[in-house]
């Protein structure tokens, strides 16, 4: 299990130093910001829709390795998905990080997003993860249009 442990501390660790889906999009359809006011992580993500379905995602913004590591896997993660998918995979990510709803199934169901399962024995940093999924929650449910 430690191999494991070290094996998913190098990917978020990867994702927040060369965060992927990074910079403004340029002709996205929606913008929306995100910020946790506890630790002052802040992003700012913009989708780009063709009807229901997220063609592109990117975000922008700064704050701890887990914030940044956690919309970099988010943007990638949700390209190609409906709204309703997308939504779906908010609350499985949400379940994951606070170790509600079958963690343990969730983990092996969601793919590289499982290196995110230990962020619930870290409470004080499961805001930090979600920044990013409640922000594009709240871009779903009609965000900003830039």
């Amino acid at each position: 299990m430690a191999d494991t442990s070290a094996l998913y501390q190098e990917i978020l660790l990867d994702h927040n130093r060369r965060p992927r889906n990074y910079g403004p999009l340029v002709g996205a359809t929606c913008v929306e910001r995100g910020v946790n006011p506890l630790c002052g992580d802040e992003l700012t993500l913009w989708l780009r829709m063709d009807g229901d379905i997220i063609t592109e995602a990117q975000f922008e913004g700064s704050g701890c390795a887990i914030s940044r590591a956690s919309a970099s896997m988010m943007t990638g993660a949700v390209k190609g998905k409906t709204r309703a998918e997308a939504e779906v995979l908010v609350e499985r990510f949400r379940g994951l990080v606070t170790g509600h709803g079958g963690a343990e199934e969730l983990a092996e169901s969601m793919g590289g997003l499982r290196v995110f399962a230990g962020v619930a024995r870290l409470p004080q940093r499961v805001k930090c993860a979600v920044l990013a999924w409640h922000t594009l929650h709240s871009a779903l449910a009609g965000g900003e249009k830039p």
